[in-house]
């Protein structure tokens, strides 16, 4: 990101970008920021979007070829195209040649680094991954927007924040709002402000589900599961969380047992490294051979559902009732 942010304060750009990765927000952030400093504002005549998988590249190329109207650049963005997967071969070879008043800015979820318009953008311009961030930098830049507007919040609040709403930064900003409309009078942040106005996220929800039933809490499992399903929740969406939960304990259980970092953890288990923390924080309740088990009684238990032995309502409190029973 400090590459983009230096091109962005010096106004000297490459004429490639290529965003990619899973964090929504930030390639949104600068896809925009990016549109913003290379055309005046409102500026429509030298500037051309184009999103999803059906994109001409005949036309993209009959429009990069035109001079830009009253400019000095003509801009193009695209946005999830899979040009980096598959098709990009005649864009790659066009981006080598393309006029120096053509701009392109690529917005992508995946990419595959062997194809040849990976390696013509790398070439050519930069190409910069934003992924998932980790904790610190969620902290950090949490505490930022707080300061933006004259309010407080301590560590131990954003940490709860976080737990409750998730890492996802498009949905942490809009929380973050809401709080701020809530404490209008107020500077400071509180955790008894973030129950008042913040949505607490399904998943959380399922990991303090399976917390309480680790900690053999029975009726706070059960109240957990009626709240989601007062939220219109279908059961077997819960059902089907739940045992993802425990697939992914057991999962981290077994790396934490070879010895690897929390890092190497998030990497192997496909988990946010601030989340990582929490499932390896977790696991440590459970036994391999317990989690195997329940894995083994929750397919069991599916099973009796699609059958219409059980109800899908009652499969998971009895579920929860079992595992969340005193020893």
């Amino acid at each position: 990101m400090k590459s983009l942010n230096e091109d962005l304060k010096t106004g000297q750009f490459k004429q490639v970008y290529l965003l990619y990765g899973e964090e929504g927000y930030l390639k949104r952030q600068y896809k925009e920021r990016f549109t913003k400093a290379m055309l005046p504002e409102g500026d429509t005549m030298n500037y051309a979007y184009y999103e999803g998988k059906n994109v001409d590249v005949k036309e993209v190329i009959d429009l990069a070829e035109t001079l830009p109207f009253f400019s000095e650049r003509r801009l193009l963005v695209f946005e999830n195209t899979g040009f980096f997967k598959s098709a990009g071969a005649e864009l790659a070879e066009y981006v080598k040649e393309m006029p120096q008043t053509t701009f392109f800015v690529f917005v992508e979820n995946e990419v595959d680094k062997r194809s040849k318009l990976y390696k013509a953008v790398k070439a050519k311009g930069r190409i910069v991954e934003l992924s998932a961030q980790d904790e610190a930098t969620l902290k950090r830049w949490v505490a930022g927007i707080v300061r933006k507007e004259n309010k407080q919040i301590s560590e131990n609040c954003i940490v709860y924040l976080l737990n409750k709403i998730g890492t996802d930064m498009e949905n942490i900003q809009r929380e973050l709002e809401k709080l701020f409309c809530y404490t209008l009078e107020r500077e400071s942040i509180t955790k008894e402000d973030i129950d008042a106005v913040c949505v607490t996220q399904i998943t959380n929800h399922i990991f303090d589900m399976v917390n309480a039933v680790a900690e053999k809490k029975q009726k706070k499992a059960l109240d957990l599961y009626y709240e989601l399903l007062a939220l219109k929740e279908p059961p077997m969406r819960i059902f089907f969380l739940l045992t993802r939960q425990y697939r992914i304990l057991f999962h981290v259980k077994d790396l934490l047992h070879k010895g690897y970092s929390r890092k190497e953890i998030a990497a192997k288990a496909g988990l946010h490294p601030f989340a990582a923390g929490k499932y390896m924080e977790q696991a440590n309740y459970f036994k391999s051979r317990e989690l195997r088990l329940i894995m083994e009684d929750a397919a069991e238990i599916e099973q009796r559902v699609k059958t219409g032995l059980l109800t899908d309502h009652l499969a998971v409190e009895l579920f929860l009732v079992k595992y969340a029973a005193a020893s």
